[in-house]
């Protein structure tokens, strides 16, 4: 029940935050920063005390920390079912403590109706658990839509001055895509059903479906297009530098470390599992297109005199990384690619704070402005040192093992690909 009261929770604390607006301005940061404290103490004893619930996933016995199973519209085979691994407790956990991140950077900065936007705040944060956690895909896909609304909400009100191009770009985007994959999804269900005469949408009775080749093929292409534009990757990523610097600091924290990262996690939990055969005949083009991402997204880096947009070009590289090191189908591209996961929210996260907190100060992001900073702000300097060389992947900062397990892995299936992969290592040296 720990993933039921985590999303409640949540979701009850955006509703609380959002009417004590009426009664005290104050409230609402309060009781967002109260929610999520409680939050991580619903998560904490899944560190302390991880009883093991087994599951035949095809063919093999796989361990859930937690799982849980409802009948919800038990006529179409749609159900509560929420499950909990390893990779699903991190990305939670992560997810929590970018949440509070994203409060605290929001003291100040959201003076107009702040409980409207510690509601939108709290709900895009139960979105994101929801997508970790869901395992029948109707839930899923639910879940993936509530995140999207109310970040869609958090760029169009608070935004800078380009907010409603951007808002409705990142909407469009990632509305389209989604749509590929609710139709991936309905097919894949009614295929199924097909075959063994039950309507599910439950994860555990998908895998394994023994679709025909080709309809296999397309569907995979349907989850594949909607998750690779949530990363994003090239040619779908112009959508992220826009967002990203119209946001408020609060936005851009949480879309770059978390919502980011749900593109990545659909490909691992979906993509590869439910269309193993498909993904091994597009492996080749989607490492193809990670490399393009993180030489790309490192050239347009390198170009930009906006100091956000800098940051929202490099996360399009470093997610690269992360698609290229998925579809080396091997243990050390796919560690490698987690961990990446992980470093790339907790790094661009603190570089995005940065930014706001000097963009609150000077209003202006333009790098030939911050001349001179250390004489003003030598700690803030110095922090901004480190975060700066942990996302060139510089040994003994977190990056580096994640981009060493990539590369190490990409050179295992293709070594022409994993070289040019090493170039965008040197230019985000350059660039940061």
């Amino acid at each position: 029940m720990t993933m039921i009261l985590l999303i409640g929770v949540l979701i009850l604390g955006g509703i609380a935050a959002w009417l004590a607006q009426t009664w005290n301005k104050d409230w609402p940061r309060w009781i967002s920063l109260g929610t999520c404290l409680i939050a991580g103490l619903i998560v904490l004893p899944l560190y302390i005390n991880t009883p093991e619930i087994h599951w035949t996933l095809g063919g093999n016995e796989t361990a859930w920390i937690e799982m849980v199973n409802y009948a919800w519209i038990p006529r179409f085979g749609i159900n509560f079912l929420f499950a909990l691994d390893g990779l699903s407790l991190i990305m939670v956990s992560l997810t929590i403590f970018l949440g509070f991140v994203a409060i605290i950077s929001s003291w100040d900065e959201i003076p107009d109706r702040s409980g409207f936007f510690q509601f939108n705040l709290l709900w895009t944060l139960a979105g994101v658990v929801g997508v970790f956690t869901s395992l029948d895909l109707f839930l899923f896909f639910f879940f993936w839509e509530v995140m999207l609304i109310p970040m869609y909400l958090l760029i169009a009100i608070w935004g800078h001055e380009n907010k409603s191009y951007a808002s409705m770009k990142f909407f469009l985007f990632t509305q389209i895509s989604g749509l590929l994959m609710l139709i991936a999804i309905l097919t894949l269900v009614l295929s199924n059903a097909n075959q063994t005469g039950t309507i599910t949408f439950s994860y555990f009775d998908l895998v394994g479906h023994g679709l025909p080749e080709g309809l296999s093929y397309w569907l995979m292409w349907g989850f594949f297009i909607a998750f690779v534009v949530k990363l994003p990757a090239f040619p779908f990523h112009t959508w992220l530098p826009d967002a990203h610097t119209q946001a408020p600091t609060a936005a851009s924290v949480l879309l770059a470390g978390i919502l980011l990262k749900t593109g990545a996690y659909g490909l691992i939990r979906f993509t590869v599992p439910l269309f193993p055969q498909a993904t091994v005949e597009i492996a080749d083009i989607a490492m193809i297109l990670g490399a393009i991402s993180i030489i790309y997204g490192a050239m347009l880096a390198f170009a930009q005199t906006d100091f956000k947009r800098l940051v929202a070009y490099s996360s399009v590289s470093h997610m690269g990384f992360i698609t290229m090191g998925i579809f080396t189908l091997n243990q050390a591209g796919i560690e490698g690619g987690i961990l990446q996961m992980i470093n790339h929210g907790v790094i661009t996260g603190a570089l995005f704070l940065c930014v706001g907190m000097i963009y609150e100060r000077t209003n202006t992001r333009m790098i030939k402005d911050y001349g001179g900073l250390f004489k003003s702000v030598p700690v803030f300097t110095v922090f901004f040192a480190i975060f700066t060389l942990a996302a060139i992947g510089l040994p003994g900062m977190n990056a580096f093992v994640g981009e060493f397990l990539i590369i190490s892995g990409t050179f295992k299936v293709n070594m022409v690909i994993a070289s040019f992969s090493i170039m965008g290592v040197i230019l985000g040296a350059t660039y940061m």
